[in-house]
């Protein structure tokens, strides 16, 4: 277990394994961030001549460690970059890259800009973010490389906010952390219904005197007696039965209501329209928009905002079987519109719909969905930025939100040719997927937006940035992301404001 405390002192003699300092690029040569002037102070004339020779350049994701011989109190000096200016994005992928590279330190002191809230909690969603690991099925378990003591060093560590700020980026690190356990486990380990046991066993595991959050789990024969279609159409394939999670945290004087809708699909094979086999393994992934609900709506309880939140997790496994859904079938969603299925890839939008429906009957004041959704918004966006689509007014929330959280989204529209696609079966009301390659991203949109009664609405396609196939980069580590959650409470926080 860390320890973890924000301390104003000078980083030159602060007493640990190794202090941390940012570096900024630009000018003539590279400088010492704010907040570890001391330490170029104690440098002086030296330190100009020192970076020169180390080649350090101040650029993103840069890591020179330096032994210090004594110059400051600390036998170990990190330099991380910034890039050009401090802000929040950069020091908090700055603070990710310095936990990687001192991850044997028994003590750390991060010296990085932070004389603002904003960047405290930067920096230490940052640290907390990049040492993450998922270590669960290694025999090395037990032995994760955390340093027991971490300090945040910060000319604002008395005022209020700053503390506030140092305290609310532990609760949203843990929440992401609790995302990224869930989409990192194997599929085996996690499928309909040990995924919904999962859930309950978080709800339950918060601590004595938590803000209350309540939690119901439907099986697959209350799904069948409500009528949940889309639901059980995906999972009829599995011989683990779908599960519907809803979580519901009423604060008093809330005066907002926000429902929050996850996609949870535990392993796509993409059904009897079966996904090639390269990299199928990733498909574990694919319940990443119903983990991020869940842990969101969790921290925004143990943030205590007072915003009303319904949440609705839809958990299928998406399998090949005898029975299986066919192309061709024709499913009756919750509320009774009727779904002609052309493509059991598409399955997420299937179990949305029923989630939404139920959504609608709480007449919130907004609906968020998050789903890993479709290939065509990577294809468009890329896979470090999530696509938003909805009404302008609560797509622009989820932007503004997305910006103060650190995260990558970008607004894309649904134009009216998608409304006449998704329209155009020829035996039911809706048709589940066309076929055309262009714009899939965008009619899956325009069909999930059928399911929302005209509720301001807005849909996070986060198919791109939920799963980093790659390297770590800055506080964003391989595997699960926990990409969505903070954006998430953030929109909650501009609602309770």
């Amino acid at each position: 277990m860390t320890t973890w405390t924000l301390r104003s002192a000078s980083p030159a003699k602060t007493r640990c394994d190794a202090v941390v300092v940012g570096v900024l690029s630009g000018g003539s040569r590279p400088t010492i961030a704010p907040g570890g002037d001391d330490v170029a102070e104690a440098y002086g004339r030296k330190l100009a001549p020192l970076l020169t020779t180390l080649g350090v350049t101040g650029k993103a994701g840069e890591v020179v460690k330096v032994p210090t011989s004594q110059t400051i109190a600390s036998p170990m000096l990190v330099l991380v970059g910034l890039g050009p200016e401090a802000t929040p994005a950069a020091v908090r992928r700055a603070a990710g890259a310095a936990a990687r590279a001192v991850s044997n330190a028994a003590s750390v002191a991060l010296a990085l800009p932070a004389d603002t809230a904003g960047l405290v909690r930067a920096a230490t969603e940052g640290y907390l973010l990049g040492g993450y690991t998922f270590t669960t099925y290694k025999k090395s378990a037990g032995e994760k490389k955390t340093p027991p003591e971490v300090v945040v060093l910060s000319p604002a560590a008395r005022k209020k906010d700053a503390v506030a700020a140092f305290d609310e980026a532990q609760v949203l690190a843990a929440a992401v952390t609790t995302t990224r356990d869930w989409v990192n486990t194997p599929p085996n380990d996690l499928r309909p219904p040990s995924f919904a046991d999962g859930i309950v066993a978080a709800v339950k595991a918060r601590p004595r005197g938590a803000a209350k959050v309540g939690v119901k789990v439907l099986d697959e024969r209350q799904l069948a007696e409500l009528g949940c279609g889309g639901i059980l159409s995906v999972g009829q394939g599995s011989d683990a039965p779908p599960r519907l999670v809803e979580l519901t945290y009423s604060p008093k004087g809330a005066t907002q209501h926000l429902a929050l809708v996850g996609k949870g699909i535990t392993f796509d094979t993409g059904g009897l329209s079966i996904k090639p086999a390269a990299n199928m393994h990733e498909m574990k992934s694919d319940m990443a928009g119903a983990a991020a609900v869940v842990a969101a709506t969790l921290a925004i309880a143990d943030l205590g905002l007072p915003v009303r939140v319904t949440t609705y997790a839809s958990i299928a496994e998406n399998m090949v079987g005898a029975s299986a859904t066919r192309p061709g079938d024709v499913v009756t969603m919750y509320g009774g519109t009727t779904v002609e299925i052309l493509n059991t890839d598409a399955e997420g939008r299937m179990v949305l719909g029923d989630a939404l429906v139920m959504a609608t009957e709480q007449q919130p004041d907004v609906i968020l969905d998050v789903a890993t959704l479709t290939g065509a918004m990577v294809v468009a966006l890329g896979d470090k930025v999530g696509g938003v689509m909805g009404d302008p007014t609560v797509v622009d929330g989820v932007l503004a939100a997305a910006e103060a959280a650190g995260e990558e989204h970008w607004p894309m529209p649904i134009p009216a040719a998608m409304v006449e696609r998704v329209h155009s079966s020829k035996i039911a009301d809706l048709a589940q997927h066309d076929w055309i390659r262009w714009g899939g991203g965008l009619y899956a949109a325009a069909f999930l937006r059928e399911f929302t009664a005209g509720l301001p609405w807005a849909h996070l396609d986060i198919a791109g940035p939920s799963y980093n196939s790659g390297g770590p980069h800055g506080h964003v580590t391989s595997g699960g992301t926990g990409v969505a959650v903070t954006t998430l409470v953030e929109y909650a926080r501009s609602l309770a404001g």
